[in-house]
């Protein structure tokens, strides 16, 4: 008896063009559902600020400090980059600091110094300036500290001095020579002369 072989290949044949064309058919349904999307455009607030402004030159620096209050007493709350531009609020009667807009501030403002940043936009109104801060603290001194560092010191006898006795300087009086009594130069001849007369007379004895 002959077996009867299924032939597999048309099969295969139609499985593959059935799933072609439901993935063409997937594709044009998922591209009409984004064609049908339209991009929402997003607002943006845009805005120009008004009134005078204040440049930072930063006088021969990157950048500048701006203070809690018009002076180098105040602290240091942020700083400002070269180039950059703030709203300006108000200046000091000197016109040597000038209040601006800082929103990293506890009010919303800020001063810097006159000279390092350039006015633009109109004059400002003089601000009443706050006043200097004091510190907190006054510093005192320990007197019980300050006292180990204090050295007492014995007043010294300064040394005096005894002028020495006069020196005694001896003199010589001068004796004049005697002019009288016996001359000593005779009496030591008159010996000599006994003296070889007495060595003659023994000579002459042992004779």
């Amino acid at each position: 008896m002959k077996r009867k072989y299924v032939q597999w290949k048309p099969i295969w044949l139609a499985l593959f063009v059935v799933a072609v064309l439901l993935w063409t058919a997937q594709a044009a349904v998922a591209g009409r559902a984004a064609a049908s999307i339209e991009p929402t455009p997003i607002p943006t607030v845009t805005g120009t600020p008004t009134g005078p402004m204040v440049v930072v030159l930063g006088g021969g620096n990157p950048q500048v400090n701006v203070r809690a209050g018009p002076s180098s007493r105040w602290p240091i709350i942020g700083v400002l980059i070269v180039g950059e531009r703030v709203p300006a609020i108000g200046r000091t009667p000197a016109g040597e600091w000038i209040k601006i807009v800082y929103p990293g501030s506890p009010d919303g403002t800020g001063w810097v110094y006159a000279y390092v940043v350039r006015l633009e936009g109109g004059e400002l109104p003089i601000v009443e300036p706050p006043p200097t801060p004091t510190p907190a603290t006054t510093p005192t001194v320990d007197p019980t500290l300050a006292a180990q560092f204090l050295v007492d010191v014995p007043p010294t006898r300064l040394p005096t001095f005894t002028a020495p006795p006069p020196l005694a300087v001896p003199t010589f009086v001068q004796v004049a020579p005697a002019t009288a009594g016996f001359p000593s130069a005779l009496i030591i001849i008159g010996l000599l002369a006994l003296g070889v007369f007495g060595m003659m007379v023994s000579f002459w004895q042992r004779r």
